[in-house]
């Protein structure tokens, strides 16, 4: 088949939607579809540039491409799925949080405005269309899902996406830092970790790697813990290094605020790490159980640094991490690629 991934690009940014898309093209073009990406920028403000982003997909023709036909497409992020097509099948990552579970909160600039309020019904009335049009609705993770039947009626099937990096990572010694890798913003959450690690009585470390808008003032917040030399910030790392980080680390932390997924949850388990989180870690608790896999805290400094103190026993880390590979396993792109295309497509006339 001929098959479109339709996704949104912000310029100069780039995360893990991006490497579900290329991941996803590459498994169709492996079962031996042809495959190509579509994306359109998507810019947020003003306001209006919400609506005129999803008007721009839905104003795009996509049953054919220079007169061959197109057979389908698959919609991921927030407004992609707008895009019209006689086979539409939707993996959503996720919708405009912002204006959903975020509203009203410090990770949004939405409802504080006037008009604030009707923007946001006009675009879940949006989503509930042009998301309950597609003929096939799946989501990358149950919260997902759970999010798109609260606030829009919808139900999706839970989809889970592997990791680019799952089939390199293997499980290495346990050496004596707690690796976060994720991109640098509010809502990951690593101002926790460090003030944890500032209250923690053991001697581990952390490797913060990414990038992101909230790197200076993690770096300034480090030095205001006194933290020194535990703390190193790597900024970004390319494959090869990110596979030696969780191959040697004692533990992955990855708490965000209600997490969509967590790319660094499954990279964790597949390098055979327990992972440190939070009890409001939204898909990253798909995965992670206490004392089982990871270990949970309260989504606060003093819970996470008793974690912290826990994982420095190197015998239970390597315990809550053993299993861990084996609950990850089955996560592949050719059952993704199967779920996602085994819907029937209309008969051509």
């Amino acid at each position: 088949m001929r098959i479109l991934v339709c996704t949104t690009q912000v310029p100069f940014a780039r995360g893990g939607a991006e490497l579900l898309s290329e991941g996803l093209r590459d498994a169709l073009r492996a079962q031996g579809h042809e495959a190509e990406i579509i994306a359109l920028p998507y810019t947020w403000t003003p306001r209006p540039n919400l609506i005129k982003s999803a008007l721009a997909w839905r104003l795009l023709d996509l049953t054919q491409v220079d007169g061959r036909p197109v057979d389908a497409i698959i919609c991921t992020k927030f407004p992609s799925y707008a895009a019209s097509h006689p086979r539409k099948i939707v993996w959503l990552v996720h919708q405009h949080r912002q204006a959903y579970d975020w509203y009203g909160t410090a990770l949004s600039d939405w409802g504080a405005q006037p008009g604030d309020a009707e923007a946001r019904q006009q675009l879940q009335r949006l989503d509930r269309r042009t998301l309950g049009e597609a003929q096939a609705l799946f989501a990358i993770s149950r919260n997902v899902a759970a999010r798109l039947r609260r606030f829009n009626d919808l139900h999706a099937t839970p989809l889970y996406p592997p990791s680019h990096l799952m089939d390199r990572l293997r499980p290495g010694p346990f050496e004596d830092y707690i690796l976060s890798i994720s991109r640098l913003d509010a809502a990951k959450r690593i101002d926790l970790l460090l003030h944890a690690l500032a209250r923690s009585r053991s001697s581990l470390r952390a490797i913060i790697a990414g990038r992101g808008p909230e790197q200076a003032a993690l770096q300034r917040l480090a030095r205001d813990l006194n933290l020194g030399d535990r703390v190193h910030f790597a900024g970004f790392v390319e494959d090869t290094r990110a596979l030696e980080l969780f191959a040697r680390c004692r533990a992955v932390y990855y708490a965000p605020v209600d997490e969509d997924y967590g790319f660094a949850t499954i990279e964790a388990f597949a390098a055979g790490k327990p992972v440190l989180t939070t009890t409001d870690a939204g898909g990253v608790l798909e995965f992670v159980q206490h004392g089982s896999s990871g270990y949970v805290a309260a989504p606060d400094a003093v819970a996470l640094a008793a974690g912290i103190d826990e994982l420095a026993d190197v015998q239970l880390a390597q315990r809550l991490g053993a299993a861990n590979p084996s609950r990850v396993a089955e996560i592949k792109w050719s059952h993704v690629v199967d779920t996602l295309l085994a819907t029937p497509g209309p008969q051509r006339t």
